[in-house]
């Protein structure tokens, strides 16, 4: 099966296609990219274009579209699904929503993986992993409350993800080990969306929706 993912949860925007000979065709952001100025929108097609062509796979040739639904920015994930929707209806192929931190923490080298996507509003999205298993469910809070809700010592605890690195003083003075600035574990890489997706059943498009776990920042008026 040809699946086409991608992931818009943060600043940076990853794609790849992953062939059904099982190779795979990336675009992998710069760590760089996660503390820039998204740029979703003038980035996600080309992208997709880029990996399309490299694994030599026209779009009508995908038979799955992956989509990491969240949580994450708000601006882009309703992106990266409204892409995904489109795509999957023109395409007439099933869409696999995957939780952006379960994409992030399969990069994780660690037996207690603890994704971390930077929420804004001095806040972090959470969740632990022990290797693919989901034991803490993915939740917000300010950096200092993520350690003692996760019932586990935290030395025990690798994370990675831009919030760890915006808050790594905080995870590192609770015992957590913070990957290197420079690693590209920080970012939620497509090939991760597309490997979790068999795991995932699909979904219509139009019941895809973005993980938000909290309301957005700007608020209807009167």
């Amino acid at each position: 099966m040809n699946v086409l993912g991608f992931d818009t949860s943060t600043a940076a925007t990853s794609a790849c296609v992953l062939r059904s000979d099982g190779e795979a065709f990336e675009v992998i952001p710069e760590t760089e990219a996660l503390t820039r100025p998204p740029g979703h929108a003038r980035e996600l097609m080309p992208a997709i274009a880029t990996v399309t062509e490299r694994a030599g796979v026209a779009l009508d040739g995908l038979h799955a579209i992956a989509v990491g639904t969240g949580p994450g920015t708000f601006t882009g994930l309703r992106i990266g699904v409204a892409t995904a929707r489109a795509l999957a209806g023109a395409l007439d192929v099933p869409i696999h929503p995957v939780s952006s931190l379960a994409a992030l923490a399969a990069g994780i080298d660690g037996s207690l993986r603890l994704p971390v996507i930077d929420a804004r509003r001095g806040e972090v999205f959470a969740a632990l992993f022990r290797g693919g298993d989901e034991i803490v469910a993915p939740f917000v809070a300010a950096p200092e409350e993520v350690v003692p809700r996760l019932g586990v010592a935290a030395t025990r605890v690798t994370a990675a993800g831009d919030g760890s690195l915006r808050f790594r003083r905080v995870f590192e003075a609770a015992g957590v080990a913070v990957d290197g600035d420079g690693s590209r574990t920080h970012v939620v890489r497509a090939l991760h969306v597309c490997r979790l997706a068999a795991h995932v059943s699909s979904t219509p498009p139009e019941a895809v929706v973005p993980t938000y776990l909290r309301a957005p920042d700007a608020q209807p008026t009167a």
